[in-house]
């Protein structure tokens, strides 16, 4: 039986590696020739497929298009291709019960939410140690209105969600009124994927439900008809590489009202006056999408989730899952000549609920640390494109550092709260921040090939 199964794993690598291969070579031939780059970066942003930008560019060659905001031929053509984008995004993601707000990215999408839910005195905020900092700064808005932030750290060993926290938490804090939980789908650091159970069961407790999504839809099925948040924050060019600067907020139709847009701008107003100060919004989408939206550019995520679908989302996270578990076992066996490991995985070991996201720190013989920095650097002289840092994510990073709040206190006081980045890479002794790969789409095992063969030279194992 181990046998068979064996050879049916080896059988689907090997067709999925020459489905891919054959996929890189119509779209993103560049890797190769003429550029030889060799690409782990796709959390930090997707590649983009070569036909989706001939299909923009021949839109934007053949036609003229103008300002959405009329009924004048080039604006009607405008608005056409515009909301046949958006009604491809909610279809995408199941979602016919909510409104699409188009926004700059993830964060535009955040800040949405952030500076429009109704905090007051005392509502609480809760959210994961592990989010990014744009779902961090949500915190600002809850504080300056009177409310209570309130983070819920994730577990050391593995960086998931510890089950008894989180539901204390939620249930310290339940009630009726005002409440906000905020959770990433997939962390954008060590791949986890939180589970989406924790959705219903906040609103249970009374909570509206954040989920940034934005690391988690590129590889994985979103369905809205599933689990249902209150609010969803994405960017596109995570999924498909193009055109970058176009992210969504979808907010569940039974929300729309609770968010109080704070001002208002043109596009988003049905009626405003001067002589008298008097406004009135726009019901749905328009009341969210300030000023003249990215009408040349939005036609094109249409396309880009029609090349995704031609795919297939499912045999998309299936390829994910082996190239992870292909580079979990392989950088798993790097070792010193004294047998000590050259790096440390630092969450999941495994594929069990995560995604083509590793973090990991280098170490040499004795066991130190070795700078990010300089593995970067080195990188680069490969060509090869990974990422290094804390990665917008302070939160976990504290965790795989295990500094406290009463640390990070009496630090930031020593400094009379002027603090430089570097500072607090070196804080207490600890060298902070890990190096981060990614697999995507395009990732062929020759890549992971590359990746490997310069980590032994680097060593001289």
């Amino acid at each position: 039986m181990e046998v068979q199964q064996l050879n049916k794993s080896q059988s689907d690598w090997l067709e999925d590696e020459a489905f891919f291969t054959a996929l890189r070579a119509r779209e993103y031939q560049r890797l190769d020739h003429p550029l030889h780059q060799v690409y782990f970066d796709y959390t930090g942003g997707n590649l983009y497929p070569a036909s989706l930008v001939e299909k923009h560019c021949e839109m934007m060659l053949q036609g003229v298009f103008g300002n959405p905001h009329s009924i004048n031929p080039t604006s009607a053509k405008a608005t056409e291709m515009v909301e046949a984008a958006r009604a491809k995004v909610l279809s995408f993601f199941n979602a016919s019960d909510y409104y699409c707000v188009f926004t700059q990215n993830a964060s535009g999408a955040l800040k949405i939410v952030g500076e429009s839910y109704p905090f007051g005195a005392d509502t609480p905020f809760v959210l994961l140690s592990d989010n990014h900092n744009s779902v961090n700064g949500i915190r600002e808005f809850c504080q300056q209105k009177g409310g209570n932030t309130h983070y819920v750290p994730v577990r050391h060993e593995d960086l998931r969600i510890d089950e008894t926290v989180l539901k204390t938490a939620l249930e310290e804090h339940a009630g009726k009124g005002n409440r906000l939980f905020a959770m990433p789908a997939q962390s954008n650091v060590s791949g986890v994927k939180h589970g989406l159970e924790w959705i219903a069961y906040a609103q249970e407790k009374g909570f509206d439900v954040l989920l940034d999504a934005a690391a988690f839809v590129p590889t994985s099925r979103l369905d809205l008809k599933q689990v249902q948040p209150e609010f969803v924050s994405l960017s596109f060019y995570k999924i498909f590489g193009y055109p970058t600067g176009l992210g969504c907020l979808l907010i569940k139709k039974t929300a729309f009202e609770k968010l109080c847009k704070p001002w208002f701008a043109g596009g988003t107003v049905d009626v405003a006056s001067v002589c008298y100060p008097f406004h009135t919004l726009e019901e749905g989408h328009e009341r969210f999408e300030d000023g003249t939206i990215n009408y040349l550019n939005i036609p094109a995520l249409k396309w880009g989730l029609e090349f995704i679908e031609s795919i297939g989302i499912e045999r998309i996270q299936k390829r994910i899952n082996q190239l992870t578990a292909y580079l979990l076992h392989h950088l798993s066996t790097l070792k010193h000549k004294n047998g000590t490991p050259v790096l440390q995985i630092l969450g999941p070991k495994d594929t069990q609920q995560r995604g083509g996201t590793i973090i990991m720190t280098f170490h040499r013989e004795d066991g130190s640390m070795i700078l990010f920095e300089d593995i970067e650097k080195a990188a680069v002289q490969k060509g090869i494109s990974l990422r290094t840092g804390c990665f917008c994510n302070p939160g976990l990073d504290e965790i795989n550092s295990q500094i406290s709040g009463a640390d990070l206190e009496a630090f930031y006081r020593s400094k009379n709260f002027k603090v430089q980045y570097h500072e607090m890479l070196y804080y207490k002794d600890k060298v902070r921040g890990a190096t981060r790969i990614s697999v995507g789409i395009a990732t062929v095992e020759k890549d992971i090939q590359v990746l490997l063969d310069f980590i032994r030279h680097y060593f001289q194992l």
